[in-house]
């Protein structure tokens, strides 16, 4: 399997780590691309360099690279998560303006027909932000916020980062066992 994982400004960087990490010990190949706010954000938030968040990732690529692989629709690949996405890049995407080689994997993915999972962390979200992602889930890309559960009773944030990176894992069909499901919990 071959994914590309995209990390923009949104906060909740700690989602795109931690799937970074999962599909790393999982042996899934990963192709890496950062906005110059999600690099802001990983060190912001989580304390990572840029640096030491590539070194999770298979290949790892500059955001101005438009002649990148993950840039032409003939590299194949099984999808692609934005984790977190940003409403800048939401936008971006919704629009088809690809001036950066993060949007425009995103739309090679639409282009294509390939799996696109968005992980928005806004909030309150403009009637601008619900269209964007409105249009886009009609055509197929999936929109995640980062809305964590509760009913497995997290006790850490990392309970609650796998709980939404497994959620990720699950439309791309990646078996895992990051958190117990519902109905699980007594059996």
């Amino acid at each position: 399997m071959r994914l590309i994982v995209g990390i923009s400004g949104g906060s909740c960087a700690i989602y795109g780590v931690g799937l970074l990490k999962v599909l790393k010990e999982l042996n899934i190949e990963t192709h890496l691309v950062v906005s110059t706010m999600g690099e802001y954000v990983l060190e912001h938030e989580c304390g990572y360099k840029l640096e030491d968040v590539r070194k999770l990732a298979s290949y790892s690529y500059d955001n101005k690279d438009l002649g990148a692989a993950i840039a032409s629709g003939s590299f194949k690949t099984d999808g692609m998560v934005i984790v977190p996405c940003s409403m800048k890049t939401l936008a971006a995407v919704a629009n088809g303006y690809s001036e950066s080689l993060l949007t425009r994997a995103a739309d090679v993915c639409i282009k294509e027909g390939r799996k696109l999972i968005l992980v928005p962390r806004e909030t309150p979200l403009s009637p601008i932000h619900l269209e964007n992602m409105l249009k886009l889930s009609r055509i197929g890309v999936k929109i995640m916020p980062a809305s964590p559960a509760f009913y497995n009773n997290p006790k850490s944030i990392s309970d609650l980062v796998a709980f939404m990176v497994g959620r990720i894992l699950d439309q791309l069909d990646i078996e895992h066992s990051l958190f117990i499901r519902w109905g699980e919990q007594n059996g």
